[in-house]
């Protein structure tokens, strides 16, 4: 449609062939995208008017809370390692269960495209929900807690790492799995020895990654009643006690560099 709408025009070459360019398509991408902004600012009500009249206040609040409170770290103390402790066993294991999911959802390792196929869906499923929505769902099954926060972090390592581990295992050389498959091996034997080390470096990489963010999302949990610092954060910002929220922010920036900083060491050891 779009070529019929705007032909495509003739280029001579220095050859004195005549060959025919096609029209960009980026007037038409920014187009729909100006329409696209426009229809969103029409059905949301934004008003960037309030935006600019109002975006001094997140200033002023930010200026409340530093310097920050030191001497409200020993209470901060016990959240933060919550945070931290859900934040490990979620990842360890969500990871770790990723692994037997993804085998089952590769289907040059399993022949059954309905077994492949449903867990697909389940990991696809899975990445859907965000993880508040899970801690949500979580804290009305498991009560209120760190639980909730293990299970929603779980869920999440269990279908971004379960992902990128079958597309890894689909993509792999499969000579060396054949061929072990051809002296007699089980698959689940030649997967061991011919396939898995093969991707087992990525797979522990991006174990990594998602433990660094999940950090920063357990950090946020608490709003929906699953323990660790976003239980003291909502508090603190109910009352207005600013002081005391830019203490857990501090905490938490070094805290979460820290363990990014570490877990790239070990990543790039790792690729």
């Amino acid at each position: 449609m779009y070529d019929k709408l705007f032909p495509p025009k003739k280029v001579a070459l220095p050859n004195g062939k005549i060959v025919l360019e096609k029209r960009s398509r980026t007037p038409l991408i920014l187009l729909l995208l100006l329409v696209a902004v426009a229809l969103s600012v029409e059905f949301t009500n934004f008003n960037l008017n309030v935006l600019f009249v109002r975006i001094g206040k997140l200033f002023g609040m930010i200026g409340e809370m530093f310097p920050p409170d030191w001497a409200y770290f020993p209470k901060l103390w016990g959240a933060l390692v919550d945070t931290l402790q859900m934040s490990l066993i979620g990842s360890m294991i969500g990871a770790v269960l990723a692994l037997p999911i993804a085998i089952l959802a590769s289907s040059n390792v399993v022949p059954n495209r309905l077994v492949t196929a449903f867990f697909k869906i389940v990991l696809s499923l899975l990445r859907t929900l965000p993880t508040l929505v899970t801690a949500l769902i979580a804290t009305f099954i498991f009560g209120l807690g760190p639980t909730a926060g293990v299970v929603a972090i779980l869920l999440f390592t269990l279908s971004y790492v379960g992902k990128l581990l079958y597309e890894q295992i689909e993509n792999v050389d499969m000579g060396p799995f054949e061929a072990m498959e051809s002296i007699g091996m089980t698959r689940i034997q030649a997967f061991r020895y011919a396939m898995f080390p093969q991707v087992l470096p990525s797979y522990l990489s991006n174990s990594l990654f998602c433990f660094e963010g999940n950090v920063r999302y357990a950090a946020i949990l608490g709003y929906v009643g699953a323990g660790g610092v976003g239980l003291l954060i909502k508090e603190d910002l109910g009352w207005r006690d600013y002081q005391n929220v830019g203490m857990i922010i501090l905490a938490l920036v070094i805290t979460v560099y820290l363990i990014e900083t570490t877990s790239e060491h070990f990543r790039k050891k790792l690729i």
